[in-house]
Parts: C-alpha cells; sequence; structure tokens
C-alpha cells in the first residue's frame, strides 16, 4: 500500500511499539479512570471488529490484550503502556445486540465519559470491519466523538480479506462520508493484524501524534 509517511517516521513508529508493552490499569467507570499521564489513543469499534488483535499487532505480541470470539467481551476501558509517553486504550466493543441493556447503557455511559474527559486523548481510533464498511452501529460513535470534538481516524480491519479494488472502493466511499464530520481525519487506513498490512503506516500516525503533543 502507499504511504504518506517518511522512513523516518515509519522507524519512529517501530521504535514506539518495540518497548516492552504491559497491561496498566482498567476501568469500568468514569470514576475509575486512572490519572492523565502522557499521550493517550484510544480504539473503539463493533464488537469482533478486530481491536485486541490490532493492538497486540501494534506491540508486536500475541496475547498483550485478550481476543475473544464472544462478542462483548472487553467491557472495561483497558489501559497499555510502555513507558510515560503513550497509553492505548482499548474500549469496550459497541453494536453487540444480544448484551443485556443495563451492560450495554454502562458501556455507553463510560465511553461518553471517557471522551468528555481526557484533555491527554490525541486521537480515537475507529475500527470498521473491511468487508462490511460503516454499519448503522458506527454512527452513534461518530457523533459522539465529533460532539466531544475528539480527533479521530477510520482504520479498516481485516483488508487481507477483500479484493484489492473492493478496498479501494471502500476507502473512498468512507473518506466521502468522513468529510462531513469536522473532527475526523480525512484518510482512512487499512490493515490487516494477519499479514501485518498497515501497521507500520499506523504505528508511524501514532508516533506522529505523540510528538506533535510533546
Amino acid at each position: 500500500m502507499s504511504s504518506e509517511f517518511t522512513a523516518g517516521e515509519i522507524e519512529a513508529g517501530r521504535r514506539l511499539f518495540a518497548a516492552p508493552w504491559d497491561f496498566v490499569h482498567a476501568a469500568n467507570a468514569a470514576a475509575a479512570l486512572p490519572a492523565m499521564k502522557g499521550v493517550e489513543v484510544a480504539f473503539a469499534g463493533r464488537s469482533n471488529v478486530g481491536k485486541s488483535s490490532l493492538i497486540n499487532a501494534l506491540a508486536g505480541r500475541k496475547a498483550l490484550a485478550r481476543t475473544s470470539h464472544t462478542p462483548g467481551r472487553t467491557q472495561e476501558l483497558i489501559f497499555f503502556r510502555a513507558d510515560g509517553r503513550l497509553a492505548v486504550v482499548d474500549m469496550p466493543g459497541y453494536g453487540y445486540a444480544e448484551a443485556p441493556k443495563a451492560k450495554v447503557d454502562a458501556w455507553t455511559g463510560l465511553i461518553h465519559a471517557y471522551l468528555r474527559g481526557r484533555a491527554n486523548l490525541a486521537r480515537v481510533y475507529v475500527l470498521i470491519d473491511a468487508r462490511h464498511g460503516l454499519k448503522p452501529a458506527d454512527d452513534e460513535i461518530l457523533r459522539a466523538l465529533g460532539d466531544a470534538a475528539v480527533s479521530h481516524q477510520i482504520v479498516l480491519t481485516k483488508a487481507d480479506q477483500v479484493k484489492a479494488a473492493e478496498l479501494s472502493a471502500q476507502i473512498a466511499e468512507i473518506e466521502r462520508a468522513l468529510a462531513k464530520r469536522a473532527a475526523a481525519f480525512p484518510q482512512v487506513l487499512a490493515t490487516s493484524a494477519h499479514t501485518g498490512a498497515g501497521i507500520p503506516e499506523l504505528r508511524a500516525a501514532i508516533a506522529r501524534l505523540v510528538a506533535e503533543r510533546s
């Protein structure tokens, strides 16, 4: 895939994620959120879109973030950190209709409280399954991000399972939809945790954010 990043930025991303990453905190309520430290980037997406797999691929670890075939497994905001500069946050999956309404309401409230209250949150990466594109379930989180004026960017997962022409068309369609959203980053990143495609570019994008915030 083509890259908007220089070789230096790709290397900066590699170095950033080459450090040892560890789980540091889990929050199931706004009152349980950790103190703000360094830069945070968060990953949101529908249940089973591949958030945990993508975080593991970024960190070069097989089991940093728990993966599961059971929708709704991640029920908290999960914080990972390698050093004082960056924290990666795995957000609860949304759009899982089988979860009890009370649980869905609790997750939704936690996500909204997190988005409103984290001054060090540099960007939320909204993960979309490349095979399916944007769905109605994605609209609520995109609206919440826009209302909170939180920078966000679409990252396609499982891009290896889509033909090149279909992937290009999917990216173009999503980028047209994003043009209407002021807080949305205009470019879409396509990734595959399975093949590693797009992972160096996503690391570079995050390293660029850390450098800008520093």
